[in-house]
Formats: structure tokens, sequence, C-alpha cells
């Protein structure tokens, strides 16, 4: 498995997978990741997660619980999994957004969502600023995107913001692995998942950065504490495939 690679260039830097980067590249490099895949998305997804990514998809959607008339917030929401499900729920009365930084991604999951009969606003934005007023949604869900944020509290901060009272946040990431189950997922992710990218998407660089940026993404007691910091409580995850997967939930109370 590779190591970090550390750039002591000046100005602040973050990771971009195992590379040290200027933060004002970050956006950039992942913006160049998801045009490329955009098109396979859904089908990488499916292969390499033996099709996992859709129960991990459904237990967010159902922990969302969602209702009539509510007001939704998908996040990176990419090809529309989850806006798609929120906007069923809602109903006509509802309002449910498609977001996301990545004009690719998002034209992918508009023409999805049209094509199931489904026309919902969709907005370009970036999670680190919000283009929404304070206190607008029910719900705000962020799905396999946080971990591609470069001020990840920032983001945490905004999607806070944007809840009503009462209102609920969930992330579902990847996450920790059990460690009896380490080594093997490892050796799956730096040999398997490259070699199929290259071959279904014609793209290997990618996905080896989504291998790499697994294992720079905060584990879950971590991230939970991050929540917390951003003024969510009740804060709580649940893991998913051993770890492979968690959805964190927080509540704004105030």
């Amino acid at each position: 498995m590779h190591k970090p690679v550390h750039d002591t260039g000046p100005g602040p830097h973050t990771h971009f997978g195992y590379q040290s980067v200027p933060e004002s590249e970050k956006a950039r490099r992942v913006a160049d990741v998801f045009h490329s895949v955009a098109s396979r998305y859904d089908l990488m997804n499916d292969l390499m997660s033996a099709g996992l990514h859709r129960f991990w998809k459904h237990f967010a959607v159902a922990r969302a619980q969602v209702r009539a008339g509510m007001k939704v917030l998908d996040i990176a929401g990419g090809t529309g999994d989850l806006a798609r499900a929120f906007a069923q729920r809602a109903g006509a009365r509802g309002e449910v957004w498609l977001t996301d930084i990545n004009e690719s991604m998002l034209r992918v999951g508009r023409d999805r969502l049209l094509d199931a009969g489904l026309v919902v606003p969709v907005a370009v934005c970036d999670a680190e600023c919000l283009p929404f007023p304070d206190a607008y949604f029910d719900r705000v869900s962020v799905a396999f995107g946080l971990r591609n944020m470069t001020h990840k509290e920032q983001a945490l901060a905004e999607m806070r913001r944007v809840l009503k009272p009462g209102g609920k946040l969930l992330v579902l990431e990847f996450s920790r692995v059990s460690p009896a189950l380490a080594g093997a997922y490892d050796w799956y992710s730096f040999n398997v998942l490259p070699r199929m990218g290259r071959c279904v998407a014609g793209d290997e660089a990618s996905y080896r950065y989504l291998a790499e940026s697994i294992r720079m993404h905060p584990d879950q007691d971590t991230l939970a504490a991050m929540m917390r910091d951003a003024g969510l409580e009740r804060v709580q995850y649940f893991n998913l495939t051993a770890g492979v997967a968690a959805l964190h939930e927080g509540v704004r109370l105030s």
C-alpha cells in the first residue's frame, strides 16, 4: 500500500488521496476525477461493492424518514439515487434539491430523475458555501461526498446552518473497516479497484484516488466528534458491512 506523499511548498495544503496538495488545487483535482468517471459511475459502484452500495443507500433513506411535504437537500448527490427516493416520499407538496459541485455528475443525475418522471430543482454548488437560507430544510444528506471536501468542518457547519431546528443531517460515507478484514480490504482496494477502473471506466488513477481518499477520511468516532463540534446533537453512527461504510446522523435542536 502506498504511503502519503508530503509537499513542502508554500501556502496551506490538504490531502488529495495520499498526496499533499495546495488547498486551491484540491477542488479542481476532485472535479477532474468525477468528470472522468461520471458516465460509468453507477456501473462501477455496482461492480466495486457487489451491489452493496444500494443497500447502504436504502438504509440511509429509511433512517431519513422523509414524509410528504418535507424539504430535503441532497449534497454531492451525483447520479441522484437518494434524491429520487426522497422526492418520491416528499411528494408534490415537498421540495427536494439535487446538488453537486461537479456539473458532469449533476447532469447525469438530473437526466435520470427526468427519466423517472421526477422534476426537481438542481444546482451546482459548493457544500462549504451553500446558497440556501438558514433553517430551510427538514433533512440534509450527503452520500460518499464528504471525504472529497477540502474543509469538512466548514461543510458540516453549513449543513447544520440550513437545517431547521429538529432537522436531521445524514452522512453516508466509506469508513474504517473492521481490523479483521483490513488486510483483505487493503489488497482489494489497491490491486483490484484500480485495474477494474482501467478496464471498465478507462481510468485507473481515479480509482486509486478513491482507495487513498477512503484511508485519509476521518474514522467513525472522529467524524462523530466533528459533527458535534459543528453544533449537531444526538449524533450516532451505524457501521455497514463491517465498517466498509458508515451512516452518521445528527440533529439540529436549536
